[in-house]
């Protein structure tokens, strides 16, 4: 399987993963999270190969979860109704993500990404 790169072509975290996958020469399908947010089912796949609570999947930064005051919120709210949310709106979702055969990866370090490409080779 072809890794799935799935990023904000905008915010500079992915930009700095996508150049860590073209040098490192890891394929991987683009998608763009404004045009193509996860879907809940994707959401309920990829959260257990994370080994990350759902909570973990929202982007904290983001001007649409403060918005809602999901701080606030979260805590009060089941897994599937964190992961219904998600899937609403991509800019609520932490990005970059690196859904691989080995696992899914949340946010961008390095040190976490070479370690799936260790696993994957």
């Amino acid at each position: 399987m072809k890794n799935l790169f799935i990023c904000y072509p905008r915010c500079s975290t992915c930009k700095k993963a996508q150049k860590w996958l073209d040098e490192n020469d890891i394929s991987y399908e683009y998608r763009d999270i404004a045009q193509q947010n996860p879907t809940e089912a994707e959401l309920k796949e990829w959260i257990p190969r994370s080994g990350l609570p759902a909570r973990k999947f929202f982007n904290t930064s983001g001007q649409l979860y403060r918005k809602l005051g999901l701080k606030d919120k979260l805590s009060g709210l089941t897994d599937a109704q964190q992961i219904e949310l998600l899937a609403t709106d991509g800019m609520l979702v932490k990005r970059p993500l690196l859904i691989g055969d080995s696992g899914v990866l949340v946010g961008f370090k390095a040190d976490e990404w070479a370690q799936l490409k260790a696993e994957d080779n």
